[in-house]
C-alpha cells in the first residue's frame, strides 16, 4: 500500500510539473509570438515606407520667348521748340465815371518755333520769332503794339572747346502798317512803316565764343545788309538809310557785327532771354553804329498763365532819329511751351 501511495504521489508531482512546463511553454509561445508580431509590423511599415520611395518634385524653370519687336536705337540729332503766347487786356468805364477813363481793349500774341541740329563738331540753329498786338481804345482807331518778323539761321563748324567758325542769315521786318500818330488827334496819321518798309536782310560770317549752353558771343567779322524800303507811301516819310532821293529802294553795307545772346533760367519759374545787337558800318562814322538789346522776363504762375516783361531799346540814325528809341511792355496772358 506504501508503495502504490509512493507511485501516485510520483505520478501526481509529474503531472503537474508537466502541467506548468506546459503553460510556461505556452506563455513563452504566447510571448514570442507577440514580440515577433510587433516587429514585424514594424519591419512591415518600414518597409511598406522605404518599399516604393516617392522622390520630390524638382521645381523646373524654363525660358519663354515672347515676341517682341526691335527696337530702334538709332539717335535723332534734332531737337524742336514751340513756344505760344496770348495776352489779353480789357477796361471799361461807364460815361459818367467820376475820375474818367477810356474803355478799351488789347490783344497781343507771340509765336517762337526752334529748331537745332547737333552733331560733332557741326551745329544748325534756326529761330523764327513772330509778335504781334493791336489795341482799341474808344472813339480812336485801332493800333499796333507790338509788331515784328525775325528770323535767324547759324551754321558752325567746332575749332577748340569753346570756340567756333559759324555762318548766318537773317531776316527781320514788321507784318502790317505803322503810323505816327498826333497827340491832339488833329493831324491825320502818317504812315511810317510797312511789311519790307524796313525790312533787313543780314549774312555773316566770323567766329563763336560759347562758354555756357546759355550765353553765346558772335564776332562776325565779315558782315553785310541790305536794308529795304519797298512800301512808296513810306519812302516819302522815312528813308531808313536808303537813297529815297534817287528812286531807290535797297541799301547795301557792309560791317563788323557783335551779336550776344543770353538764354536763362535765373530763379525758380523765371527766365531771362536777351539779344544784343552792334552793328558797325565800314562806310560810314562811327556815330552810325546800330545798337538795339531786345530782352524778355518770364515768370510762371502755372503750368499755363504766365507775366511778362518785354522791353527794346535802339539806337540807330539811319531811322532818322538821333537819340535812344524804347518800348516796354508787361503782360499777363497764356504762355505754352512743349516739348
Amino acid at each position: 500500500m506504501l508503495k502504490t501511495s509512493i507511485r501516485l504521489i510520483f505520478l501526481l508531482s509529474f503531472s503537474i510539473a508537466l502541467s506548468a512546463n506546459a503553460q510556461t511553454t505556452d506563455t513563452l509561445k504566447k510571448d514570442t509570438v507577440k514580440i515577433d508580431t510587433n516587429l514585424l509590423n514594424k519591419y512591415r511599415i518600414q518597409t511598406k515606407k522605404n518599399a516604393i520611395p516617392v522622390p520630390p518634385t524638382p521645381i523646373q524653370i524654363q525660358q519663354e520667348l515672347i515676341p517682341v519687336t526691335m527696337l530702334d536705337y538709332k539717335i535723332s540729332y534734332w531737337r524742336k521748340f514751340v513756344t505760344f503766347g496770348l495776352n489779353f487786356n480789357q477796361a471799361a468805364f461807364s460815361n459818367n465815371y467820376a475820375a474818367g477813363g477810356v474803355s478799351s481793349i488789347a490783344l497781343g500774341s507771340t509765336f517762337i518755333y526752334r529748331t537745332e541740329y547737333n552733331k560733332a563738331p557741326f551745329s544748325f540753329v534756326s529761330e523764327l520769332n513772330l509778335q504781334y498786338g493791336k489795341s482799341k481804345n474808344k472813339g480812336q482807331s485801332s493800333r499796333k503794339t507790338n509788331d515784328r518778323i525775325f528770323w535767324d539761321n547759324k551754321i558752325a563748324t567746332q575749332m577748340s572747346k569753346h570756340w567756333f567758325f559759324f555762318g548766318s542769315l537773317s531776316f527781320e521786318s514788321q507784318f502790317d502798317k505803322g503810323y505816327q500818330y498826333d497827340a491832339s488827334n488833329v493831324l491825320p496819321p502818317v504812315l511810317i512803316s510797312n511789311f519790307m518798309a524796313p525790312g533787313y536782310l543780314t549774312e555773316s560770317v566770323g567766329f563763336e565764343y560759347k562758354p555756357t549752353t546759355y550765353f553765346d558771343l558772335r564776332l562776325g567779322t565779315g558782315t553785310a545788309r541790305q536794308t529795304f524800303v519797298l512800301d512808296d507811301v513810306v519812302r516819302k516819310t522815312q528813308s531808313y538809310g536808303v537813297d529815297t532821293a534817287n528812286n531807290k529802294s535797297v541799301r547795301n553795307d557792309i560791317a563788323f557785327q557783335i551779336v550776344g545772346i543770353f538764354d536763362k533760367d535765373i530763379a525758380k519759374n523765371m527766365h531771362l532771354t536777351s539779344r544784343y545787337e552792334m552793328f558797325i558800318p565800314y562806310g560810314q562814322p562811327i556815330s552810325y553804329t546800330r545798337h538795339r538789346l531786345d530782352a524778355v522776363l518770364a515768370a510762371k504762375v502755372n503750368r499755363l498763365i504766365n507775366v511778362s516783361i518785354n522791353g527794346t531799346l535802339l539806337f540807330d540814325k539811319n531811322t532818322g532819329i538821333n537819340d535812344v528809341q524804347g518800348t516796354e511792355g508787361l503782360s499777363l496772358g497764356i504762355l505754352y511751351k512743349f516739348p
